[in-house]
């Protein structure tokens, strides 16, 4: 082993050489100027790579949020449109029950409509047969009766004109009005009273026809021939204050007149339901006037039920009404449903359009960090270190 402080031994090849100062020197520098090197190249690649790292790390995340939104966008969108869906669908149902409601009871009304016309019709026909009948009827009877017109009239001569109708009714009294009252006018606490009151009754006791009756004979009469139409006026008088529906004078006045002597004198354009007959019509003109009366029954019973079906329509139209009003609701809450579904899936648009515009300017970012990282050099690096920068000065200055 060299004592010799300037003798260097090889670690190669073991020799041994002498080295001044300087040359000393010189190695000592090529030493240090290799492990600069060595450092800094050492240095510039851990730079890129964690700048590499970095922009990868920043490219997941970037991602992953935007998969994220994207995920929940979706996610929204999808909730949004099933919403609408089954909004369209509830008011389709709606819409579908509502027609179906209002069509069975529009079928309901017309088939009530249906029958109770086809009612009026089966009703106004049975009442033209009756008619019918019944002036067939009357015309025969009043054949019969001009036929034996001289024989009755000699006949009521022989008993007073009360009398005769008293017996005429009371004939006929057990078959054909079973239910009448036919007796004489005693109340006269009014200071007037008419013959014979005539009231007709149906099987619950309500009243069918009621006639007051003025009987006038020419026995009756003093030494003036009197008139029927000076009994007119206290008939109709009578009538009124007893409450008696029609009023009837039989008469054997004028006996040559033959307008009474026609048959039943119908004088309403004097005085209200009012009629001169003579004796001989005495029960044919009962008969007629409690046959109408009987018709006038039915007439309002039939105008009960029109008014009842009027009330249902009437109901009927409340009802639908209500629907209406019912649908009108629905349908406006459906379609503000529609409209705030609408208003929601504008909210997510403008969302994603808001992400995008954020990822845009995450790019945006991205690529200005790499063109910092591309623009990185030694001598940025550098930059405020003077021992560096002298280092790269002397290394510039021997290349």
């Amino acid at each position: 082993m060299s004592t010799n402080p300037n003798e260097v031994i090889c670690p190669h090849c073991d020799t041994a050489f002498l080295i001044d100062e300087s040359g000393f020197a010189d190695i000592l520098k090529q030493i240090r100027d290799s492990e600069f090197e060595s450092e800094l190249h050492t240095r510039l690649e851990e730079a890129e790579r964690t700048k590499a790292t970095e922009i990868k790390l920043a490219q997941v995340e970037i991602e992953a949020k935007l998969e994220a939104d994207k995920a929940k966008q979706v996610q929204e969108i999808e909730k949004l449109k099933a919403d609408l869906k089954a909004a369209d669908a509830q008011k389709q149902l709606e819409i579908a029950q509502g027609q179906a409601d209002l069509k069975a009871k529009a079928e309901k009304l017309k088939n009530q409509l249906d029958l109770a016309a086809a009612q009026s019709e089966l009703e106004l026909q049975k009442q033209k047969n009756d008619f019918e009948i019944l002036l067939k009827n009357e015309k025969d009877e009043i054949a019969r009766l001009k036929e034996f017109k001289a024989r009755q009239s000699v006949k009521i001569i022989g008993e007073t004109l009360e009398q005769h109708c008293q017996t005429e009714f009371n004939r006929i009294r057990a078959t054909a009005f079973p239910a009448a009252y036919f007796e004489k006018d005693n109340d006269g606490k009014d200071g007037s009273k008419g013959d014979y009151i005539f009231r007709d009754l149906t099987a619950e006791g309500v009243e069918k026809v009621s006639i007051m009756f003025d009987m006038k004979n020419e026995d009756d009469t003093s030494k003036t021939k009197q008139k029927n139409d000076d009994f007119l006026k206290k008939l109709h008088d009578d009538r009124v204050a007893k409450g008696c529906e029609y009023a009837v004078l039989v008469t054997v006045l004028e006996p040559e007149n033959e307008y009474y002597n026609s048959g039943i004198v119908d004088v309403s354009h004097k005085y209200p339901k009012m009629y001169v007959i003579r004796p001989q019509f005495f029960l044919t003109l009962i008969m007629l006037l409690s046959n109408e009366s009987g018709k006038a029954l039915a007439y309002k019973e039939e105008l009960a039920l029109i008014k009842s079906q009027s009330v249902d329509i009437t109901k009927f139209e409340e009802e639908l009404e209500s629907f209406k009003s019912g649908f009108a609701k629905n349908y406006d809450l459906a379609s503000r449903k529609f409209t705030t579904a609408i208003g929601e899936i504008d909210k997510a648009i403008s969302a994603l359009e808001k992400t995008k515009a954020e990822l845009l300017g995450s790019e945006n970012n991205l690529r200005l960090a790499n063109n910092k990282a591309q623009d990185v050099t030694v001598k940025r690096l550098t930059k405020d270190n003077p021992t560096m920068q002298a280092k790269f000065t002397e290394i510039d200055s021997k290349a």
